[in-house]
């Protein structure tokens, strides 16, 4: 009896504990809660003033391709892939995996054949985009081992980037004009290349560049590297010194970023404005990543909600310092089942038509943003809300996004715009794979204040409009 009447005790002391609880909750003063922000981070505190002067030019329309498979992998994304109005698409494995490059069997002639390639970039065309490509890996024809190992001579890995460029960019070729050349692909991990020794990246990227800069007969175009698997202080310091010693050809610096944690890219942005103090060709250079995502590794995370929340914050977090951000991947390439954990923004279509995973529909989501206007600076970025935004005519846009890798924390954001004209707006709010509604609102003073809950990997699009 005594065992039956302490638990209706506790029982009563829950129910009525549970509203107090839940007021707490929404004015996040618990204990936990308290202790957790203190760990890990500050709030956001949005100050908006409609004093734009730049254009606004999306940094999310970019998307790279790994190599999945050596025939025609991307056609089957094209239906999808036209729906997010792709810029570019990066390829790699052009040399080990469609072979473009051939001898004979005395070995003493070279032939090209461009065929498989051609494929991939007319599905590239046909999304609307153009190729960014990846000068990745050695031709087996003129390398002196493994797809990682040095060519045989100099001379012929000059001359298969110059062959390479003038069949995609030449006007007796494709004739595809802006289309971006990547010396290699994570030389830091495939092949193993250093700054110096020899096997030194240096020379494979002084190579590549006298065969673009012999390239003939062609349309603009862009080169660049070196797609390392992080950014490194040394290979940016080094690598430039070098172009700039021996007037070789660099129009942008690209590499890689896989993390889960938004302070890694902020750590690279901080560094990168300190560096471009330092290294004033830095500051003339575009800086691109070109791909991204929170693991490089297979993670169930890329077939759900998390890897779109977690996309959306890292193109918040780069925008506007980092010109182009490459997501990755495309499409899926072939599993033991359908959602297998695979980069892909896509299934494979050996289930079917490919399916549009949640990463893909928060690009899409992301789309809205991109209207002519001018980008507004957003003061008060916390360390999990991020905000970008847009004004355009008479209408305000701000994606704000919270993103936690632990999936735990909410924030009532404070939202405050300056600058605004006096009358009645609109206020639009459209939750990512959520809610949408919309009221009028009254600016009286020319501002205009609000507190938005975000709960824990969310993201929403405002839109103040007249």
């Amino acid at each position: 009896m005594k065992k039956k009447g302490f638990q209706l005790l506790v029982l009563v002391l829950l129910i009525l504990a549970l509203p107090i609880s839940i007021f707490l909750i929404g004015e996040k003063t618990t204990f936990f809660n308290k202790a957790y922000l203190e760990i890990s981070g500050k709030d956001a505190n949005l100050e908006i003033s409609l004093t734009g002067t730049k254009p606004f030019e999306p940094n999310w329309q970019f998307f790279s391709q790994g190599g999945e498979s050596s025939s025609g992998m991307l056609t089957p994304a094209i239906p999808s892939m036209k729906k997010l109005t792709p810029k570019y698409i990066r390829i790699d494995h052009i040399y080990d995996f469609y072979e473009p490059v051939g001898r004979n069997s005395e070995g003493t002639m070279f032939y090209y054949d461009w065929e498989k390639l051609d494929i991939e970039i007319k599905a590239i065309t046909q999304m609307g985009a153009k190729p960014f490509i990846s000068l990745s890996y050695m031709p087996p024809a003129i390398s002196g081992g493994s797809e990682v190992d040095l060519p045989l001579s100099w001379a012929r890995w000059t001359g298969v980037v110059n062959k390479t460029i003038e069949h995609i960019s030449g006007r007796d070729g494709l004739a595809i004009s802006d289309v971006y050349y990547e010396v290699w692909n994570e030389p830091d991990l495939f092949g193993s290349f250093k700054l110096k020794g020899p096997k030194n990246y240096l020379e494979l990227y002084k190579w590549a560049s006298l065969g673009a800069q012999s390239a003939k007969n062609t349309l603009p175009f862009k080169f660049g590297g070196p797609a390392t698997t992080a950014l490194y202080k040394s290979w940016v310091y080094d690598l430039l010194a070098y172009v700039k010693n021996n007037n070789l050809r660099m129009d942008f610096y690209s590499w890689h970023k896989y993390t889960p944690y938004m302070a890694d890219y902020q750590t690279d942005l901080n560094n990168l404005e300190t560096w471009k103090k330092e290294i004033p060709e830095l500051a003339a250079k575009e800086l691109v990543i070109t791909e991204s995502g929170h693991t490089p590794e297979v993670d169930s995370g890329y077939d759900t909600k998390f890897s779109a929340i977690h996309t959306l914050s890292v193109l918040t977090t780069n925008f506007p310092l980092i010109d182009k951000v490459f997501t990755f991947e495309v499409i899926d390439g072939e599993g033991v089942q359908k959602n297998w954990g695979r980069w892909g923004l896509l299934t494979n279509e050996k289930w079917g038509i490919p399916q549009e995973k949640d990463r893909f529909k928060a690009l899409s989501f992301l789309n809205q943003m991109n209207v002519p206007g001018l980008a507004l600076e957003i003061k008060g970025q916390g360390d999990f809300v991020k905000s970008m935004g847009v004004i355009s005519g008479q209408s305000i846009k701000l994606l704000i996004v919270n993103y936690d890798p632990n999936g735990k924390h909410f924030e009532r954001v404070p939202i405050t715009i300056t600058g605004l004209s006096t009358g009645e707006y609109n206020y639009k709010y459209s939750e990512f794979l959520g809610d949408s509604y919309q009221f009028p609102i009254l600016i009286s003073d020319n501002t205009w204040s609000t507190h938005v809950l975000f709960k824990s990997n969310t993201a929403a699009i405002i839109e103040i409009s007249r």
